[in-house]
């Protein structure tokens, strides 16, 4: 297998826009759509420090002293896979109800972060959510998106689809858009993937 590429999202600019008068920002959508690599490359360049609640020991410090792992973390923090630990959103309230700065927190959770009643209730007015989908074609090419623009625009004509390009367009929605799939070097591995992701989660 390949290493996966890094393609520039679109929802990047959105986040740092967020950072900049939010006090929590929560990126969140499904598993392994880029999420982590996203908020770390933010994070990195913005001097966050970085946690994730797939570490067993930082998972075990935040449920057992919710309000001590809150008042020990710098003063900027990634907080990675969130919706593991919904003991850590009231004191992420009091944290930021003491100090309301912009760009404190920013958390990545799957897409069943907002079913946790705890998130609903203690950050409402604080944060701002973002959802992060699997990468669109834009991202892929490294392309500015045009379809719209271009679909609406005065100047568009039709045009006629050969064979070659009407494969090629089946092979890129097979492939679909999620960056470990597309990391797999063939279409019939590219299949495995999406076969066993959606035999995981269903």
């Amino acid at each position: 297998m390949k290493t996966p590429e890094f393609y520039p999202r679109l929802l990047r600019p959105r986040v740092l826009e967020a950072l900049s008068d939010s006090p929590v920002v929560l990126i969140h959508g499904p598993r392994q759509c880029g999420k982590t690599t996203l908020a770390r490359l933010i994070g990195d360049e913005a001097g966050f420090a970085y946690f994730t609640f797939d570490d067993d020991v930082q998972r075990a410090a935040a449920q057992a002293d919710p309000v001590g792992y809150v008042a020990d973390l710098p003063e900027r923090a990634v907080l990675d896979e969130v919706q593991r630990v919904p003991e850590l959103f009231t004191s992420l309230k009091a944290a930021v109800d003491a100090r309301r700065t912009p760009g404190r927190f920013l958390l990545t959770g799957s897409a069943n972060v907002l079913l946790v009643p705890r998130l609903a209730d203690s950050l409402a007015g604080r944060m701002e959510i973002l959802r992060l989908h699997p990468l669109a074609q834009a991202e892929l090419a490294r392309t500015t998106p045009e379809f719209l623009t271009r679909l609406f625009g005065a100047d568009f004509q039709p045009g006629k689809v050969g064979r070659r390009e009407g494969q090629a367009l089946a092979d890129r929605v097979a492939s679909g858009g999620y960056p470990v799939a597309l990391a797999r070097a063939t279409p019939r591995r590219q299949a495995a993937w999406y076969r066993d992701y959606a035999d995981t989660l269903i």
